[in-house]
């Protein structure tokens, strides 16, 4: 273990597991609200403080053997006395994420704690997870093929491999989802869900395949597909070291530095720039948090390619001299958490989104079902992209008619008719100086906005709209409106949203329009 590159997540780790504050307790009336009003938060944020606890002292047994368990055994011991794992949110299902999950976390730590505790734990672990994949009854999430497939078989498989005297049925079990989940992905090795699910489904897949690896042999990482998957975070880094916010992610992205660091053993990708912090995390969970301490190296971000172009998911992100990047999309509109954003585009200035993705909403009953273009993060108004006849972007696929790298940019063109009233060509041509020239050809009669998105505010002046001076617009002089919508983030914060409307004329079958970066 390295010390200098893991001393500040220690630290976090020994100060959350010597907290004196009670374990938050997970009421009825907090279990109810999600069935009552649709909120998630209430609960969910004292269920992973508990587990945030539970994580934290853990990890301290492991950096601190000679410590004693007393706090983790009482930590186990009260997960054990929990109702359910299952979040309020999936209670229809039997197994969830966060069940097996838990589960994963008992199985792993169960050798280090008292015998009594260990014992229940891993009685628990088999009755409430390991028994239900052992039912031939198929599950609700086998066949989702994203990673949900990846994060439920891969927890459970792993807590199967280190509490059963024959886990080789649930590993079946599990690797036959592991096959679902890779043809979920194209041949690029893009996460459609965006990095975060990235993280997430690809995270748990990596874990499952080394912890069979070490049991059995086998390896699941030899496949030329997962080796596209390994790549998939470093092709939508920004040069600043962000990353293009598509789909439902967050701003602050947490990349796990020791899943980072493993696949730069095996692939040779990037290794981690930094280790995050313990609560960068905030469902705090132990495969992530174990594999950090265990496999993290020194390494860095390394060289980014200028261009990067990911076919299947029809992504193109283009890294300026520094200072500028521009990201687009083409794709469908019936994605795994899919928002209605075909021809959106992100422009990036110091660090910046100025043209931006809003990312992920706050997850409620409601987002996840047919209410979910209702909310503004996942609708088409909350995405640049034009209104036709008053008719937002809606289900549909996009088609790439042209892609093409330049001497100093790129060139991207979509047919977006499929999800509109009548044909809508969105043709970009980005120049790596800081310059995007953005044309949208319209059939039709239909009424046209032009719509663009952002948390700066927009301040129109004649032909002109400029976004705090980062990226300024220029346009035939059409009539601009600026709305201010307050939103909550994902998790569940104040935000404001900006949203500038130009009014196209009639006659108008092409509008042109450039974007300066400064």
């Amino acid at each position: 273990m390295l010390d200098h590159v893991l001393s500040g997540l220690e630290r976090e780790i020994r100060e959350v597991a010597a907290s004196d504050e009670p374990l938050p307790t997970l009421p009825w009336s907090a279990f109810r609200e999600f069935r009552l009003t649709g909120d998630r938060l209430g609960y969910e944020r004292r269920y992973f403080g508990r587990r945030a606890r539970l994580a934290a002292l853990a990890a301290r047994a492991l950096l601190d053997p000679a410590a004693g368990t007393r706090e983790l055994d009482d930590v186990v011991w009260a997960t054990c006395d929990e109702y359910t794992w299952v979040l309020p949110a999936h209670q229809r299902m039997p197994v969830d994420l966060f069940a097996c999950e838990t589960a994963h976390t008992l199985a792993e730590i169960a050798p280090r704690l008292d015998p009594e505790v260990g014992g229940r734990a891993r009685a628990e672990v088999v009755r409430r997870v390991l028994d239900r994949f052992l039912d031939p009854r198929p599950m609700e999430w086998e066949g989702f093929a994203n990673n949900w497939e990846a994060v439920c078989a891969g927890a459970a498989g792993m807590a199967a491999l280190a509490v059963l005297d024959d886990p080789a049925p649930v590993v079946e079990r599990c690797r036959a989802a592991m096959r679902r989940f890779l043809d979920g992905y194209g041949a690029d090795g893009g996460c459609v869900e965006g990095v975060e699910y990235w993280v997430y489904g690809f995270g748990y897949f990596v874990y499952f395949a080394e912890a069979l690896r070490e049991h059995a042999g086998e390896d699941l990482l030899d496949d030329p597909k997962v080796a596209e998957m390994a790549a998939f975070p470093h092709r939508v880094r920004f040069a600043d070291g962000g990353h293009v916010p598509f789909s439902d992610t967050t701003p602050d992205t947490f990349l796990p530095a020791g899943l980072l660091s493993r696949l730069a053993e095996r692939f040779g990708t990037p290794g981690p720039d930094v280790v995050p912090s313990f609560h960068a995390d905030h469902c705090y969970r132990w495969a992530h948090l174990s594999r950090t301490l265990a496999w993290s190296r020194p390494g860095g971000g390394g060289p980014l390619e200028t261009t990067s172009y990911l076919p299947d998911l029809a992504w193109v992100i283009d890294r300026g001299a520094g200072r500028y990047a521009f990201a687009a999309k083409g794709g469908h509109n019936d994605e795994p958490h899919n928002h209605d954003d075909l021809g959106h585009f992100v422009l990036r200035v110091a660090g910046r989104n100025v043209l931006d993705d809003l990312g992920a909403g706050e997850y409620t009953r409601d987002y996840f079902t047919d209410k979910r273009y209702t909310f503004l993060h996942p609708s088409a108004e909350g995405h640049s992209l034009p209104v036709v006849g008053g008719v937002p972007q809606r289900g549909g696929r996009a088609e790439v008619l042209e892609y093409a790298e330049t001497p100093d940019g790129v060139v991207f063109a979509l047919d977006l008719g499929s999800a509109y009233p009548s044909r809508v060509i969105r043709r970009f041509r980005w120049h790596r100086h800081g310059r995007l020239d953005l044309r949208d050809k319209f059939t039709g009669e239909h009424a046209v906005e032009e719509v663009f998105v952002s948390r700066v505010r927009p301040e129109p002046r004649g032909s002109q709209v400029s976004w705090g001076g980062l990226v300024v617009l220029d346009h035939p002089g059409f009539a601009a409106t600026v709305e201010a919508i307050d939103t909550r983030d994902h998790f569940g914060r104040p935000d404001t949203v900006y949203r500038l409307r130009l009014r196209v004329p009639p006659g108008h079958p092409a509008v042109d329009l450039r974007f300066t970066c400064h």
